[in-house]
């Protein structure tokens, strides 16, 4: 019985899987999405998640732990200073998985993981605008010649 066994094994020994989370976390945070298996992105969250709320917390010991883990020192000031800011108001779910498809060679399940964030806050675009009648309006007229009219 697993009573309290929480997590994937992967078909890894600790040492590996440890490893293996630590540079998918790296990974993550440098790029902001990857692409991997269901259970590798299922499980990733649980890191990444811990991360971002670290980050959120923003002291000195959480920066330290947050190192302890990812053990680079540009990946923890980006998590920091851009990540982990962009998530101040949300009290979880930094992260989503989708499904994505199979791999080629074996069939395995793939998933897309990234972090949650508003859609035009990082396209760096304003959201769009609902048309006011008055601008229709303006829209539909036809151009009047610049000179006399």
């Amino acid at each position: 019985m697993r009573h309290l066994n929480q997590g994937r094994k992967l078909s890894r020994t600790s040492a590996h899987r440890k490893a293996l989370f630590r540079n998918l976390v790296l990974s993550l945070i440098r790029h902001g999405r990857l692409k991997t298996t269901d259970a590798k992105a299922k499980e990733l969250r649980r890191f990444a998640d811990r991360m971002i709320t670290l980050g959120k917390r923003g002291d000195l010991s959480a920066r330290r732990r947050a190192f302890d883990f990812i053990r680079s020192r540009d990946a923890v000031k980006k998590l920091f200073d851009e990540i982990a800011p962009r998530f101040k108001d949300r009290a979880g779910g930094y992260t989503r998985v989708i499904k994505f498809g199979v791999r080629i060679g074996d069939a395995a399940p793939l998933s897309v993981i990234e972090f949650t964030a508003n859609e035009a806050e990082e396209k760096g675009k304003k959201p769009r605008r609902k048309k006011t009648m008055a601008r229709t309006e303006r829209e539909s007229r036809p151009a009047r010649a610049a000179a006399g009219a």
